[in-house]
């Protein structure tokens, strides 16, 4: 992958104004899995190419973020009860600093979630962390110490909280598409409803600066994205049964494609004017979206669907005019942005719950028992490397100085030569 080309792709996230070394959230500086990761280590093992592996306490899915020499994640401890954020120095793995940022009213989630699923978005000053039970929480980068705590929002789905915040400017944007709680816990789940919001709260005091209902919609765990189009920072925010596009700024809701399926999890992707999502269970679709339009322009935006190549968990990667796909089943595959024809499709094994990451030319595809697959980005299908820890693992890796972070169910691994 070309310097110019990440450039292009950082176009997308004009939320952050971090060095695109950095990896400040959810799938990185873009929120798209691209990096400029050319030094990137192509073989390792448990044992070999490891800089440092560091223990993490308690139990969480969230992906690390790096900002200079710093790695952020979230954890629960005391049984999910206990909100933690830590910081560890990204060349050594030594602790830096492990807080407990609040308490967690523990409620359903699926086997596969946990009350510390989100993964944290951080700046120069600040990161900014989600828990399962809606707490969203800001801590002071230097020493981990309270900035703000906000309840405003308790969540509750089915499936728990999986969706992770983001930051726009000021604001720190984060999607609640949960569920009742009952009598009727079918609600918003099998059958929609009207409650999911997206909010937005001001990244110095927590106090909310806009808030908006979808409309009907089901149960979702997606991470949107904010993309410039046509003059207008969008938010690409797909739920249950919608692909919607929100003013990044303001909340203001301009346009909705309407589709099936409940539980969604992959985040959008975009490119070249079109954003690609997915849409959960009952009716799973890869479907790729028109960006623009106002309204219902379910008839007039929907560029192209398919119906096979579909992933329940990792989300996609568009990037060189090809959308690269990795379903949770272990089927990978290529293709075309503009129509959706098949460059090419490969089974890989194994199960995947991580979102692939792009960089230098490779895909980096993690599989739950912690073997990323390197792959070669492009029109033809190659295997480059295996390279297994001996862990299981979810949570999406992270890209910084020419080295991966990778977490596992109990461990922080750093993958990579000395840094930068």
């Amino acid at each position: 992958m070309t310097r110019r080309l990440v450039a292009c792709l950082l176009t997308l996230a004009p939320a952050l104004t971090l060095s695109a070394a950095d990896w400040p959230g959810f799938r990185g500086p873009t929120g798209q899995g691209v990096a400029d990761g050319k030094d990137l280590p192509l073989k390792w093992s448990a044992t070999e190419g490891v800089a440092w592996k560091a223990a993490v306490p308690g139990e969480g899915w969230s992906s690390p973020v790096v900002v200079g020499n710093r790695v952020y994640l979230t954890t629960a401890t005391d049984g999910g009860k206990t909100g933690r954020v830590l910081a560890l120095a990204a060349d050594t793995g030594k602790p830096v600093w492990d807080k407990e940022v609040c308490k967690i009213a523990v409620k359903k989630a699926h086997a596969r979630n946990s009350q510390a699923t989100p993964t944290p978005v951080a700046d120069a000053d600040r990161v900014y962390a989600a828990f399962g039970d809606g707490t969203l929480v800001a801590v002071k980068a230097d020493t981990g110490e309270a900035a703000w705590v906000n309840r405003d929002f308790p969540h509750y789905s089915q499936h728990g909280l999986g969706a992770s915040p983001v930051l726009y400017k000021d604001l720190v944007v984060m999607p609640f598409d949960g569920s009742s709680a009952g009598p009727d816990t079918k609600v918003g789940w099998q059958k929609p409803w009207d409650k999911a919001v997206l909010v937005a709260l001001d990244k110095a005091t927590g106090k909310v600066k806009w808030k908006t209902a979808r409309g009907l919609s089901r149960v979702a765990h997606a991470t949107p994205l904010v993309v410039n189009h046509g003059g207008k920072d969008v938010l690409v925010s797909p739920a249950g049964d919608v692909i919607q596009g929100f003013d990044a700024a303001t909340g203001t809701l301009l346009w909705t494609v309407k589709t099936e399926g409940e539980g969604l999890v992959p985040s959008a992707s975009a490119a070249d004017g079109m954003a690609f999502c997915t849409t959960g269970f009952g009716k799973p679709t890869l479907v790729a979206v028109k960006l623009g339009g106002a309204g219902d322009v379910t008839a007039t935006h929907v560029a192209w669907e398919d119906t096979r190549r579909v992933s329940a968990m990792p989300s996609m990667v568009a990037a060189g005019g090809r959308v690269y796909v990795v379903t949770d089943k272990g089927i990978a595959a290529c293709l075309d942005a503009k129509t959706g024809k098949v460059v090419w499709e490969e089974r890989l094994g194994g199960n995947f719950s991580a979102s692939p990451v792009l960089a230098g030319g490779r895909l980096y595809c993690l599989s739950d028992v912690g073997e990323t697959y390197v792959l070669k980005a492009g029109d033809e299908f190659e295997e480059l490397a295996r390279n297994p820890l001996g862990e299981n693992a979810q949570a999406s890796p992270a890209v910084a100085g020419g080295r991966l972070y990778i977490r596992t169910k109990g461990h922080l691994w750093c993958v990579g030569g000395p840094g930068k």
